[in-house]
């Protein structure tokens, strides 16, 4: 029996946050020196498309279907992963990114208002994902480190 833990709305957002500030800043900054066929910005209300926005897909696409962590995650020490803390993949990871890279509000919206308690944005649940926190151990489970005197 295996015991996850799942992630804080508070702490996913943190993780969020660092995410957009570490691949979203520079991208603004450079976006009005970028040749105007690559000035993409779609905003019809509630769905979102830019350069930032795709950059940020694949992004998260890629680390979280590596290894479960974004840069963000990795600093506040949570990981996505299916529902029994299994590692998910890139077509997985693509699921659960597209709804915060290109619908972040309807996404943690319905998750809030219509999952109220399974701490599950509406991607996540579409892509059969948890957030869970790592809860790594300094030392793992059965082993004891000795450190020789210099």
């Amino acid at each position: 029996m295996v015991t996850l833990y799942l992630a804080r709305w508070e702490t996913r957002f943190w993780a969020w946050l660092i995410d957009v500030l570490l691949i979203g800043l520079p991208l603004w900054a450079l976006s009005d020196r970028l040749p105007p066929a690559w000035q993409v910005t779609v905003d019809p209300g509630l769905f979102s498309i830019s350069l930032s926005s795709i950059i940020l897909f694949l992004y998260w696409t890629l680390l979280e279907g590596y290894r479960g962590q974004s840069i963000g995650k990795m600093a506040l020490k949570i990981r996505i992963t299916g529902p029994a803390g299994e590692s998910i993949g890139y077509p997985t990871a693509a699921i659960a990114s597209f709804g915060k890279a290109f619908l972040l509000l309807p996404d943690c919206l319905i998750g809030w208002l219509a999952m109220p308690g399974s701490k599950q944005r509406l991607f996540n649940r579409i892509s059969h994902t948890v957030v869970i926190e790592t809860r790594e151990r300094e030392e793992p489970e059965g082993v004891t480190y000795v450190k020789s005197k210099e």
